[in-house]
């Protein structure tokens, strides 16, 4: 069993996997839709991959403002992870994703890519860093 991090925007979904031993996160694409609000193909090739990757959890980025509370991108999440777990019947694990883009765009910097390649990376490696930081609670909690 895999488990699956989204990097849920407005007109991109950022994807990544874990390896089999649920250690490492891969990027590995970016879904693009036209329209916001149109998410019947980037459900179903969010399902594609869940069969091609054997993926057995998902988790989804939940973009809370600084302060804590929910604002209409982190409702927008909310209504995500209730498609995704009815279409898919597995388990959607919310994930406090706050900076993970600014992170992710500060790494990219620190490599030297430049600023027009930047937003075509962004949110698969936010995807990443969204996976990986579930990866190291979930080795923790296993751990104690």
């Amino acid at each position: 069993m895999r488990i699956m991090g989204l990097d849920f925007g407005s007109k991109t979904v950022g994807v990544a996997i874990s390896d089999p031993l649920l250690i490492t996160a891969q990027g590995i694409e970016i879904i693009r839709r036209k329209d916001e609000n149109k998410l019947r193909r980037t459900l179903a090739r969010i399902e594609e991959l869940i069969v091609e990757y054997e993926v057995g959890e998902i988790v989804l980025g939940f973009p809370k403002n600084m302060n804590d509370t929910i604002g209409e991108r982190a409702e927008l999440s909310l209504e995500f992870q209730e498609k995704l777990e009815r279409r898919t019947g597995l388990p959607v694990v919310m994930w406090d994703e706050r900076l993970t883009t600014v992170a992710a765009d500060k790494t990219m910097m620190e490599a030297g890519v430049r600023r027009e390649k930047r937003k075509e990376f962004v949110d698969k490696i936010a995807a990443v860093l969204i996976l990986q930081g579930y990866l190291y609670y979930r080795a923790g909690k296993e751990n104690v």
